[in-house]
């Protein structure tokens, strides 16, 4: 309710003018290096409707209009009223795609009307966020409890399945991003270190060895331990797991060298005619026993110690040592899964583009073609840059998608390490002003709404600027507010201003 003392605060003291110039300097950013990108000497100007350039300018207008609408018409209540509707309609969509959509390298993904063409993918951000704030901000809502914690992850999972079964890997990525707000809405931080365990033992397996693998995990799960149990046993426990991942370290080295020393034995012996008496078998049979696999030796250990670890669990009411076994189970299942995984599951561009990336093959002329002209682009940029129209990578078009994927390398060539740096403060200035924003809001629909907003631009940045650096993998995702195309620059203006106009709506009144 509004008190008889309540003021109504007017348009230049409600709404964040600092988030709205932000995204106007972004987009602005990114029309000039669409054009730069596609500039040669048969384009004209910047308004050029036939070239990208021109199509963008339109886009901009139009995301200008939602905008618009969207802090000045529509109601911001009507969000959170109209969010499982919404979230429905773009699950349907994201289905329908599927089946409707033409094949564009490798994705279905995209609904084409005429010339006008859409990805609802883009739009699922929104409406999962919506969905998800609508959810957790409800009054009894407990992150702790199972029930709600399964619901939230449907809400996420559910459209991110169905964008990985449209073979866009990068845009179901971004939903990791939501972690973050969970994370803030109280759940634990060692979800946090159980995602980046998992990461790490896929590409430890995939570039070193299954064996190397899980001596890391009973590692990291031995400091764990010794970190969340009683301070008293911190050593011992640390002394003991320690102690066994350093002697299963040099395993390998000593079954290869005790190897050699009994084949030396034997071919001795067989160079003398020697014929093996009845007690003189014992030499044969540690030969078969050190040709025994030094990560079957390792699992046969580690499987046989879990009982009495769970007994130990069991009387000492010790949680976290229950789920440190239940994580160490999970994570030899998805040691020895992810072979097949790599090899059956992602698409061969997918596995190329992860090979290239973690070295384990060099392809510049291939699939890492894209990265190595992106990384020459950046680099030849220099401090201050080649200047506007001026960049040789850009201009020749050496880099492909270089107005849309990576559109960043174009910034990178023409405004040097100055404009990386520029934009990269601008993006960080946004993330930390929704973050603010958002923790001043008093209604949790609003606070965790901005949270997820700030997630996915933050997911965006990272994976986008990572794989033009040749950090991440190629996989196809746009540059917020920089990256041509209409559908990206409309679900972000919509995903932003959305917020905006939430968080109008709480400062209205003081």
């Amino acid at each position: 309710m509004i008190g008889e003392n309540t003021h109504e605060r007017g348009l230049r003291q409600s709404v964040d003018w600092r988030l709205v110039i932000t995204y106007l300097l972004l987009v602005l950013i990114g029309w000039v290096n669409i054009y730069a990108s596609i500039h040669t000497s048969d384009t004209t100007t910047i308004f050029d409707w036939a070239e990208r350039s021109g199509k963008q300018f339109i886009w901009i207008l139009t995301a200008f209009g939602l905008a618009g609408l969207i802090l000045f018409v529509i109601p911001p209540k009507l969000w959170e009223g109209a969010s499982i509707p919404l979230y429905a309609v773009v699950c349907l969509l994201l289905i329908v795609v599927i089946f409707v959509s033409k094949d564009v390298k490798g994705s279905h993904s995209w609904f084409e009307l005429g010339p006008v063409k859409f990805q609802p993918a883009e739009i699922s951000k929104i409406t999962t966020s919506l969905l998800l704030a609508s959810y957790m901000s409800r009054q009894n809502y407990k992150m702790t409890q199972w029930k709600d914690f399964l619901v939230t992850a449907l809400i996420i999972g559910v459209p991110m399945l169905i964008i990985v079964a449209e073979s866009e890997t990068g845009s179901a990525l971004v939903y990791a991003g939501f972690i973050f707000v969970l994370y803030r809405e109280g759940l634990s931080g060692w979800w946090l270190g159980l995602i980046g365990l998992v990461i790490l033992l896929f590409i430890t397996t995939l570039t070193l060895s299954p064996y190397t693998s899980i001596l890391i995990l009973i590692g990291v799960l031995t400091v764990g331990n010794a970190f969340y149990g009683n301070r008293k046993d911190f050593w011992r426990k640390i002394g003991i797991g320690g102690g066994f991942v350093l002697l299963m370290s040099f395993l390998p080295w000593l079954l290869e060298f005790l190897q050699g020393q009994v084949q030396a034995h034997l071919d001795w012996m067989a160079n003398r005619f020697w014929v093996p008496k009845a007690g003189e078998k014992d030499t044969y049979i540690w030969s078969f026993l050190l040709k025994v696999k030094p990560l079957y030796i390792l699992l046969g250990l580690s499987l046989a110690s879990l009982p009495f670890l769970g007994i130990r669990s069991f009387r000492r009411r010790d949680n976290f040592l229950g789920m440190s076994i239940a994580a160490f189970i999970s994570g030899v299942l998805l040691v020895f899964s992810t072979d097949f995984i790599f090899q059956n599951v992602l698409q061969d561009h997918q596995r190329s583009r992860i090979e290239v990336l973690l070295g384990m093959k060099e392809d510049l002329a291939g699939v890492g073609y894209n990265v190595n002209q992106s990384k020459i682009a950046i680099g030849s940029g220099g401090l201050l840059g080649k200047g506007f129209l001026n960049g040789t990578q850009t201009t020749f078009g050496f880099v492909p998608e270089q107005s849309t994927d990576f559109i960043f390398c174009t910034v990178g060539e023409e405004w040097g390490f100055v404009g990386c740096l520029v934009v990269i403060l601008l993006y960080v200035f946004l993330i930390v002003r929704l973050i603010l924003d958002a923790e001043r809001c008093r209604e949790s629909f609003t606070r965790i709404y901005g949270y997820c907003v700030a997630a996915c631009i933050f997911m965006h940045l990272f994976i986008n600027i990572g794989m033009t650096i040749g950090l991440m993998p190629v996989i196809g995702i746009p540059l917020p507010l920089l990256s041509y195309g209409g559908s990206s620059l409309w679900a972000f203006t919509v995903l932003l201003f959305i917020f905006i106009a939430l968080y109008r709506q709480e400062k209205k009144y003081f």
